[in-house]
């Protein structure tokens, strides 16, 4: 179990919509509800290219934060009919995974003395974080976004067909054979899951890959956090079902 007490994504002040449709993966028509503008009807900016199961039903609200492009809003929080909020954007969980470990909140990567993002390796690639100490391999850690939730508190990835995800796992399997450590870090961006599964069913080559990728020696971790309007804080670790066993 980790709490953290500090907010590792803040958000800036958002406005409440009502969604009517999400479409080509990247747009989304809503009903603004807040402000001077409430009750118009805007189109969106969905920084998510996933499937988005069971996050983008019609007529629920979600959460919007100012536009950095044409487009006035961006999606950044889906409020669950429970009450509880999941993040959907899929651009902060590197950032909250590179804040956590700096800050300790993940003691598997812990006692680097320096973290770089988006470091080319491989064969044309790019790792989303490079751990770093003078006295130790160097620590190759991969990013997943996780928000798909199908049965109730298991959370599962991936939510479509990734073979960019495949190849990054023969990627890490590869630097673990050189000498290097390697791990996969499955962000839950959600707080109403205390387990972690691969979904088989919808990319079974990822599945294989995963696996594949854990008997070279990569470790994997899956934390869930706790999502508000005002930002993001680690919550958990969480257990892994259908995966070999952690290192």
């Amino acid at each position: 179990m980790v709490a953290s007490f500090v907010i590792l994504h803040a958000f800036p002040p958002l406005t409440r919509a009502r969604l009517l449709k999400r479409y080509k993966r990247f747009l989304a028509d809503v009903v603004l509800l807040d402000g001077p503008r409430a009750g118009e009807e805007v189109t969106i900016h969905c920084p998510n290219p996933g499937a988005m199961t069971g996050l983008a039903e019609p007529d629920w609200e979600i959460l919007l934060a100012p536009g950095k492009g044409k487009l006035p809003y961006s999606w950044e929080i889906t409020c669950l009919p429970d009450g509880s909020f999941a993040g959907i954007n899929t651009g902060h969980p590197n950032r909250i995974a590179e804040a956590a470990i700096s800050a300790g909140l993940i003691p598997e990567l812990g006692g680097y003395t320096s973290l770089r993002r988006e470091v080319r390796y491989g064969v044309n690639s790019r790792i989303d974080l490079l751990a770093e100490a003078p006295d130790r391999p160097p620590c190759y850690i991969e990013v997943k976004n996780v928000h798909l939730m199908r049965q109730t508190g298991l959370a599962e990835f991936p939510d479509c067909v990734t073979a960019r995800g495949a190849k990054h796992l023969f990627e890490l399997a590869a630097q673990v054979r050189a000498g290097a450590r390697a791990a996969m870090l499955y962000i839950l961006q959600r707080d109403d899951c205390d387990r972690f599964a691969l979904a088989d069913d919808i990319d079974p080559g990822y599945a294989q890959a995963f696996r594949d990728a854990r008997a070279a020696g990569v470790e994997a971790f899956a934390y869930a956090c706790e999502v508000s309007p005002e930002g993001v804080k680690l919550k958990a670790k969480v257990q892994m079902l259908n995966a070999v066993q952690e290192v």
